[in-house]
Formats: C-alpha cells, sequence, structure tokens
C-alpha cells in the first residue's frame, strides 16, 4: 500500500488514444482507504467509467483501444497501476472485483447463472472445489434478493434486473480487496433497488472490503458510500461527503446536483 491507502491516484490523466487525442479524466486526485466506500458522480461523458476501468486494471496495454494513463501515478492495493505489466495485471485481477457499466449484458449465454457466477474462481484456480464454489455462488445470489431456484437459468431468460444482480454477485465472488462498481443498480426495478443497496452495504460490512461505486444518482451514493468525488468533463467539481459537497456549492454543475436531490428526495438535511 502507498501510505496505507488501497487507491492513490496522483494527479491521474487518462486519454483514448486518436488524432486528436481525448483527455477522459483530467488531474485527478484520489484516495481510497482501507474499508473506505468513495462514490464517483457525475453527468454522462464525466469521465466516471474510465476512471473506474483505469481503477480495476482495465488499462489498454500496447496498440489496444482503450484507455490510458498519460500523466500523473497509480497505485492500487500497493502496485504501480497505471502501466501495469502481465504480473500485475494478474495480480489485481485476482483482488480487484470489477462491475462495469451494464454489466448484466456482459453474462455469457450459454452458461448457466451458477456457471456465470463461478466462473473468476475457476479462472483464478481450475482445481477450485466445485462444491465450495457453488456453496459460495448461491450465499451471493441469495444476497441479492434472487431466489435459488434461478442458478439453474441461463441470462437470455432473465430480466435486465435479475441479469444484473447476477452480475453482481459475479464480481463478489472471489472476495475481493477492493470491489468497483459502475451504475451497480442499472436496470434494477425502483422496488427491489433499495433491498439490493442495502445488501452491498451489509456485504462491506461482513468482508471489509474497499469501494469505489460509480453512479449519476446522488441519492444512491448517500445510501452506499462515505465519501464522495464529483466529476465534470473529467475534473474534479467538488469532493467530500454528500452534505460537504451539496452544502455550498461552487461548480455550476454541484448546484445542479444539488438541486436534483432535493427534488428526488424532498431532503431538508442539505441546503
Amino acid at each position: 500500500m502507498v501510505d496505507g491507502a488501497v487507491v492513490h491516484a496522483r494527479d491521474l490523466t487518462v486519454a483514448y488514444p486518436g488524432a486528436p487525442r481525448y483527455e477522459a479524466v483530467r488531474g485527478v486526485d484520489l484516495r481510497v482507504e482501507p474499508g473506505e466506500m468513495v462514490g464517483i458522480v457525475g453527468e454522462a461523458g464525466a469521465g466516471k467509467s474510465t476512471l473506474a476501468r483505469v481503477l480495476a486494471g482495465r488499462v489498454a496495454k500496447f496498440r489496444e483501444r482503450g484507455p490510458r494513463v498519460v500523466g500523473g501515478s497509480l497505485h492500487v492495493l500497493g502496485m504501480r497501476a497505471a502501466q501495469p505489466g502481465r504480473a500485475v495485471s494478474r495480480a489485481l485481477a485476482a483482488q480487484i472485483g470489477y462491475l462495469p457499466q451494464h454489466a448484466g449484458r456482459t453474462l455469457a449465454a450459454r452458461m448457466t447463472v451458477a456457471e456465470n457466477v463461478t466462473e473468476p474462481l475457476f479462472e483464478r484456480d481450475r482445481h477450485a472445489d466445485v462444491r465450495e464454489a457453488g456453496a459460495r455462488a448461491a450465499e451471493l445470489i441469495d444476497a441479492v434478493q434472487l431466489p435459488l431456484a434461478i442458478m439453474d437459468r441461463y441470462p437470455w431468460e432473465l430480466s435486465a434486473g435479475q441479469r444484473q444482480r447476477v452480475a453482481i454477485a459475479r464480481s463478489l465472488i472471489l472476495r475481493p480487496t477492493l470491489w468497483i462498481a459502475d451504475e451497480p443498480t442499472a436496470s434494477v426495478d425502483v422496488t427491489t433497488r433499495a433491498r439490493v443497496l442495502d445488501t452491498l452495504f451489509e456485504l462491506h460490512g461482513e468482508q471489509v472490503f474497499s469501494a469505489v461505486v460509480v453512479s449519476h444518482d446522488a441519492a444512491v451514493m448517500r445510501r452506499t458510500t462515505q465519501r464522495l468525488v464529483v466529476l465534470h468533463r473529467g475534473v474534479v467539481a467538488a469532493a467530500g461527503t454528500l452534505d460537504e459537497v451539496l452544502a455550498t456549492p461552487e461548480h455550476p454543475y454541484v448546484r445542479g446536483l444539488r438541486d436534483d436531490y432535493r427534488a428526488r428526495t424532498g431532503s431538508i438535511q442539505v441546503p
């Protein structure tokens, strides 16, 4: 760890190659402490998903398309993650649970729910105990508010919200040290969303992992995270607890975020 932090980014700039080069994240400073849940919020195109991908070690290699760190420094779980080599990439993959944007769409259609959820275990260790893997998958399927009977079904037999919850279970199967989730409640219906968020918070308490949760919804941040970073066009517009960020907003986008939060929640806690 660098200074004890699980994630330590300094002046981080991430770009997509091209002519001209597009910088999706510019000069971002970010620390995530052990056991801390940090939220990244911002509108579409703010750089949230790009930042999440890079923190998860999904950096484009030579001649690959995708985000690349072009400035600053990044340490994740004590490893230099700005340009990770093969060994570091494998080490990060073994310790990070990554839920990408629209994760429910990424499930393998020809694999059952149980096979999809347990696949990361067998990718890490092809000799992993089948019974233990199945039991762990069942625990997580139950935790994300799905019936165990769903284990033998296929993704195409499920609703979009059910697939998203299966993807959440899959991202947690390795008992990660760091969990990075990009819009975790996308496609989950409103009646179930609160229960799923509560479950994630409970799992965090039980397993004591650090987390970076990406969302466009400040209300989601209120329920799941302890500290917030607001991105706007790739730059940090505000940082602190949700109350601190919304209490005295200086950036125009943050003022709009405050007004939207008040309209959604009717909260009187935030001025």
